[in-house]
This record gives structure tokens, C-alpha cells and sequence, in this order.
């Protein structure tokens, strides 16, 4: 999570000072089944175009009537809140479709200075869909040296990679988590683990490094370390959190490296992101990685090993388009994945997954509806399915 820190008593949806609301749309334990994946039958987009037509109409009209409010700030507590919801249609090639409206994400936002601005504490809730139950998603104990010594203690993202440190509030894509590479750290909840670390801002260099509980993890005693490196060649990347995207803002390059090791066991990644302005508002961006799962983490328990990669690539129209009284930039983004799994209790076998969205973005991460097509293919051991739909992201 990022928190949301706002000066006014109410203000529209900003940018966040020291941090960003930031979780996955699922992790290991509560990921989207959009497993089965989706062959694409003849004629199945043409299918679905009237049905989505009436969805998206729907979403806009919801967005259309959204406050212009934003964040509430009590004697120096800040409260925000975020929704992630979606409507879905899944095919696989073996059996009936599925037609369903989730509820994907449900956060609230708390944070605050304890003591000047040397101590901060954060705690924030994520809606578990799979229990339908709310959860402690954060709760972080923040001292503040410098910008080279940051302690952090309680619960709260570990170093991993890039997907894990902008969560499915600040990802590019909306399908995130379901391609098998994507930060498949072992996690308590919503990518998150129980331990203490270090981080520091070194200029454009950043590194942090921790310790966390094994136990809760992965069921193992032993401390389990964390580390990740990122340098930015271009515009710097401030704070300890990441974005998929700056829509815009910033221009990016970037590349980063983590790893997690536990009894000799490893889950490590290395990520890639490039973000170029074009024209006035636009923004062409790039975005990569490569993950390898060695007897730690991983999408599936069945296989002690998983390792693959991924590229994604997004176009940011500069043009403002206008609905009503709200202008918003359409954004038209595509990725393929390729992850292979091997040493497990089942026949090895590849995942290749191919997702193509478009956008319409409000107020970047605060109002956006993004449609989506994802296509999910298997060599053998899951079956093949496709997946299309709808969904709206808000916060404030």
C-alpha cells in the first residue's frame, strides 16, 4: 500500500508524498482464477462486443457521477480509500462459460505521524474476495533518519520485484498476477510478509534489505532474507514504492534486481521498465521480467521449480477524449508471458499467456475503466481458456 498523505481538508484524488496504496489483485492465496485459458473460438470477440458495450456505459456513468472529493485528513491522520471491480466472462475449451461481477479489491487507508515526521504509522485492510472477509494488509512501524536510512517494521511488501512494489492499484495492466511470473514471492497476505528491513535512497541508486518470518511463510522456522537494487538511468523514482506506469510524468529507465533466500532455497527476478513522454500528455512505456522460483515461492506447490518472462508494451494517447463533464486519455496495452514449470509431482509443462487492454483513464490511478482480453494456453496439465471483460478502478 501506498499512503495517501494530503495537506487540505478535502482535495480531488492527488499524488501520494511517501507512498501508494499497492497490493495484488491476487497473490498465491487469493490470485483471480483466470487459470483456464482461453482458446480463441471464431466469431468469440464479435460475440461479446454488445454484452461488454452495455458494461462499459454502465462503469462510465458510475465514473460520471463519482464526488469530487478526495481524502479526509483528521488531526494529521490521513484516510483514503480504494475499490478494484470487474466484470468478467471466462471460456475455457472444456466445459461451460463463466459470467461473473467481482469484487476484486476493497481497501481503507489509515496513516499518520507519530512523532514529527521521524516516526510514521501506517495501517490499511484489503477485502479478501476468496473468504469475503476484510484483512490486515498493512500495519508498519516507519522511522525516518534520512533519505538513506529508513527502518520499517511490522507488515508491509518485502524487497521483491517490480509488480509486487506497485500492486494492482498501480500497475499498468489490470490482469496482473495471473501470468505465472509475476511476483511470485511466498506472501501472508496480499504480497505481504511479517518481519523488519532497511531501505535508502542513494540519488537515482535504491536498495533495501530485510528479514522476515519463515514460519508464516512458507512453514519453515528459519528467517527468510530479502533484498532488491534498482538504479534509474533517467527520472528518479522516489520513495520505496513503484508504479507500472507515470502516464506521462516522468521518463523512465530503469532496471531492478531482487532476491529472497531461505535455507538455501531462492526465488529471484530481474525487472525492466522504460516510460517515454510522447507529445503533450502521451506517453509510450515498455515494461519487462524474469523470474526464477527455486524451491521457494512460485505459482504452484506442486512444482519445486518455475522460472519465465514476460513483455509488455502500452501506448498513452496525449489526446483528452470527453464524456460529459469528465476528460479522460485512452490507453491501448498488450503483453505475452511465457513461464515453465519443472521438478514437481506432475508432468512438467509451459503456461503462455497473451493480454491485450484498452483503457480509458481519468485521473491515472484514481479513476479508470480498463477492458481486457486474456488468453491463456497450456501444453498439457491445465486446460486451455480465454477470458474478456470490464473493470473500474477508484480511489481517493
Amino acid at each position: 500500500m501506498r499512503p495517501l498523505v494530503v495537506e487540505a481538508d478535502w482535495m480531488a484524488p492527488t499524488a501520494r508524498s511517501f507512498g501508494k496504496p499497492s497490493a495484488r489483485i491476487c497473490g498465491k492465496d487469493e490470485r483471480l482464477t483466470l487459470r483456464g485459458s482461453a482458446r480463441k473460438e471464431s466469431g468469440a470477440l464479435p460475440q461479446l462486443a454488445s454484452r461488454f458495450a452495455s458494461v462499459f456505459c454502465l462503469m462510465a456513468g458510475l465514473l460520471v457521477s463519482l464526488p469530487a472529493h478526495a481524502q479526509l485528513t483528521l488531526g494529521g491522520i490521513s484516510l483514503g480509500a480504494g475499490l478494484q471491480t470487474m466484470y468478467e466472462h471466462d471460456q475455457p475449451t472444456k466445459g461451460s462459460s463463466d459470467d461473473q461481477f467481482l469484487v476484486t479489491h476493497a481497501r481503507i487507508y489509515i496513516s499518520g505521524p507519530v512523532y514529527q515526521d521521524l516516526i510514521k504509522f501506517t495501517f490499511n485492510t484489503d477485502y479478501d474476495s476468496a473468504t469475503n472477509k476484510i484483512g490486515v494488509m498493512d500495519a508498519i512501524a516507519q522511522f525516518s533518519v534520512s533519505p538513506q536510512v529508513n527502518i520499517w517494521a511490522g507488515r508491509f511488501l518485502p524487497p521483491g520485484d517490480r509488480s509486487n512494489l506497485y500492486g494492482p492499484f498501480y500497475s499498468n495492466e489490470l490482469l496482473t498476477y495471473t501470468d505465472s511470473i509475476q511476483d511470485g514471492y511466498p506472501s501472508i497476505f496480499q504480497g505481504r510478509d511479517d518481519g523488519a528491513m532497511w531501505w535508502g535512497d542513494f540519488s537515482k541508486l535504491k536498495v533495501s534489505a530485510g528479514a522476515f518470518d519463515g514460519r508464516s511463510l512458507t512453514g519453515n522456522a528459519k528467517v527468510l532474507a530479502a533484498a532488491r537494487a534498482q538504479y534509474d538511468f533517467w527520472d528518479k523514482e522516489g520513495g520505496y514504492y513503484q508504479n507500472g506506469t507515470y502516464y506521462g510524468d516522468k521518463n523512465v529507465l530503469a532496471l531492478g534486481v531482487a532476491t529472497q533466500v531461505q535455507s538455501g532455497h531462492t526465488a529471484s527476478t530481474i525487472d525492466f521498465l522504460l516510460e517515454k513522454k510522447v507529445g503533450k500528455g502521451g506517453a509510450f512505456t515498455i515494461e519487462s521480467e524474469f523470474g526464477d522460483y527455486n524451491r521457494l515461492g512460485g505459482y504452484e506447490a506442486a512444482y519445486a521449480k518455475s522460472e519465465g518472462a514476460y513483455g509488455l508494451a502500452s501506448y498513452l494517447f496525449p489526446k483528452e477524449i470527453s464524456f460529459g463533464k469528465y476528460k479522460g486519455k485512452f490507453e491501448l496495452l498488450g503483453k505475452y508471458a511465457k513461464a515453465e514449470f519443472t521438478h514437481g509431482t506432475m508432468p512438467s509443462y509451459d503456461q503462455k499467456t497473451t493480454e491485450i487492454n484498452f483503457d480509458y483513464v481519468i485521473k491515472q490511478f484514481n479513476a479508470r475503466i480498463m477492458s481486457f482480453f486474456e488468453d491463456q494456453r497450456f501444453n498439457r496439465v491445465e486446460p486451455n481458456t480465454w477470458h474478456a471483460g470490464i473493470g473500474l478502478q477508484i480511489q481517493m
